[in-house]
């Protein structure tokens, strides 16, 4: 796989236990490439990312990310592979009962960060990033749902990430939040060299902010490169 190519499938088969979900899977994403991923409810967008990121095994075919074999993933191998990526829910996970700094410690500490002030710095970068540098004692229900997705990317862009797996992370936020998001995320995909894959079903968001699409639909995936709807 070469350098600039984070995400290479070829002729993948996407199965949920015993069902298959999507077959015959070919897909490459490079660094620094924005990529959307579309499809109706059911049609195979998270079953796609979670193999990605190493929850549902890669049975058929062949799969590469950031460096990563996923046809021999491991227990002790999967962290690995996902401290090279970022990645995103609808749902925002965050640790309820620690404040926005702490939040993202723990992550560096479950990560394997050990220096202090490596750490402390890491995190006040991020957050620079995001335009939070004055949250950080906050907890996070004292935060509104936008800035809680922000701290959610600047969490997400800890360890430097290969690529940003979002799996419909503007579906709670209403449509100038969610723009302002995607702002965001493109603007760091740009800044880092990160490639980023955006499952979102917000038509909207397509039309604003056109980019590669890939759409899964009866069981494939289809590529319409710049596609606008």
């Amino acid at each position: 796989m070469s350098e600039n190519l984070i995400v290479e499938l070829k002729e993948a088969k996407i199965y949920q236990q015993k069902t298959l979900i999507l077959d015959q899977v070919n897909l490459k994403i490079h660094r620094g490439e924005f990529t959307y991923l579309i499809g109706k409810t059911g049609s195979g967008k998270s079953s796609l990312l979670k193999t990605l990121y190493g929850a549902l095994p890669l049975k058929v075919g062949k799969g590469t990310v950031a460096g990563f074999d996923l046809n021999t993933l491991t227990r002790k191998t999967i962290p690995l592979l996902r401290r090279k990526l970022g990645i995103v829910f609808q749902d925002f996970n965050l640790l309820t009962d620690r404040n926005i700094q702490e939040n993202l410690f723990f992550v560096l500490k479950a990560t394997g960060w050990k220096d202090k002030a490596a750490m402390q710095k890491r995190i006040d970068t991020v957050l620079e990033k995001v335009g939070l540098t004055d949250k950080k004692a906050k907890m996070p229900y004292e935060l509104s749902g936008g800035e809680q997705q922000r701290i959610v990317f600047a969490r997400a862009l800890l360890n430097q990430p290969d690529i940003i797996i979002a799996d419909e992370p503007t579906g709670n936020l209403d449509p100038d939040t969610s723009d302002d998001i995607l702002l965001l995320l493109k603007e760091l995909a740009e800044e880092q060299n990160t490639a980023v894959f955006f499952a979102t079903h917000d038509y909207r968001i397509l039309e604003n902010f056109p980019a590669r699409i890939v759409r899964c639909q009866s069981g494939r995936i289809l590529d319409e490169e710049n596609f606008l709807v």
